[in-house]
């Protein structure tokens, strides 16, 4: 409840006299126009010192209700000759009824499009036109200035794949550029390792607005193309950065802090083996908090410890 205002006898007393002189049925409903500013304000001082400091009324009132009213009686309505006009002719053919603007794909449509138009891509290039030419994550794409596919090799054992791109991906239309791309080059080279040797990804195309988090819809309805990019890419061993990319890659609840360091299976069903997974904190984490750069690097050595293992490295 807002704070009362005291007023002094004298305020009172000046306000009584205010409300006399304007008449005592000025502050009935109706009377308003009655009141001149001063004795409007006047009024409304002695309304707020006897306690009625909040504006309820006695009924509820339905403004939304009201607004439809005010707009509909205000809505041109056609003469009569006109609305005969506009009657077809008994054997005129009926015009064709106006074709409503197509509305957004839900995340089931959008999943399903993405699966249709992934399916018989079969290069890199293909897929790319591909997406260029889906509308089911236009709350991304409308809004980014490049799409953003992959940086690196177009068959590589080590797929690494981000979260989302961000300002500068989106100008430049690569992953991992900035002062994160410098990170991950460095992360790289210390286990023998570069750009030209990876595939780097997101799990979604184009930098979302305002940079925030990408929706589980957009994730899902950009899954069916970096699903195909995966069968196309042929990795041996993949990196998830992040809790988001775990979760969606890896479906599990857990939380990075408590599965990085360790394998996890990925399973695609074009591959009659699982994929090992490791999931690692991602570059913006470990640029704000150093001291997660130790975990980082011993996530890394396992990473080339088990490409070596699998004779790839």
């Amino acid at each position: 409840m807002a704070s009362r205002i005291r007023l002094t006898e004298n305020d009172l007393s000046r306000i009584k006299g205010d409300l006399v002189e304007g008449g005592i049925n000025a502050l009935l409903p109706g009377h308003e126009a009655e009141l001149d500013a001063a004795q409007a304000l006047a009024a409304l001082a002695w309304q707020v010192s006897m306690g009625a400091d909040e504006a309820i009324s006695e009924t509820p009132i339905d403004r939304f209700a009201l607004h439809r009213e005010r707009v509909a009686a205000k809505a041109p309505h056609p003469r009569a000759s006109e609305a005969a006009e506009a009657r077809p002719h008994p054997s005129a053919p009926a015009p064709a009824a106006p074709r409503p603007p197509e509305a957004p794909l839900g995340a089931a449509e959008a999943a399903a499009a993405g699966r249709a138009a992934a399916a018989d891509c079969t290069s890199l290039a293909e897929l790319r036109a591909a997406l260029e030419a889906f509308d089911g994550c236009d709350s991304l794409k409308n809004a980014a200035e490049n799409i953003v596919h992959f940086d690196g090799a177009e068959t590589a054992p080590l797929l690494i794949i981000g979260e989302a791109p961000g300002p500068e991906e989106d100008r430049q239309g690569k992953p991992f550029v900035g002062q994160s791309g410098k990170l991950l080059d460095a992360m790289l080279g210390a286990i023998d390792l570069d750009r030209t040797k990876v595939h780097i990804t997101n799990t979604v195309f184009w930098r979302p607005p305002g940079n925030r988090t990408p929706t589980d819809a957009e994730v899902a309805a950009c899954a069916p193309f970096l699903m195909k990019q995966i069968e196309l890419v042929q990795p041996r061993v993949l990196i998830a950065m992040g809790n988001p990319v775990a979760k969606a890659m890896l479906k599990t609840i857990k939380g990075i802090t408590r599965i990085r360091g360790t394998w996890h299976d990925f399973n695609h069903p074009a591959f009659s083996e699982a994929i090992p997974a490791m999931p690692i904190f991602r570059l913006t984490s470990l640029l704000s908090n150093p001291a997660q750069k130790r975990y980082a690097w011993r996530d890394l050595l396992a990473v080339k410890a088990r490409l070596k293992e699998l004779g790839v490295l």
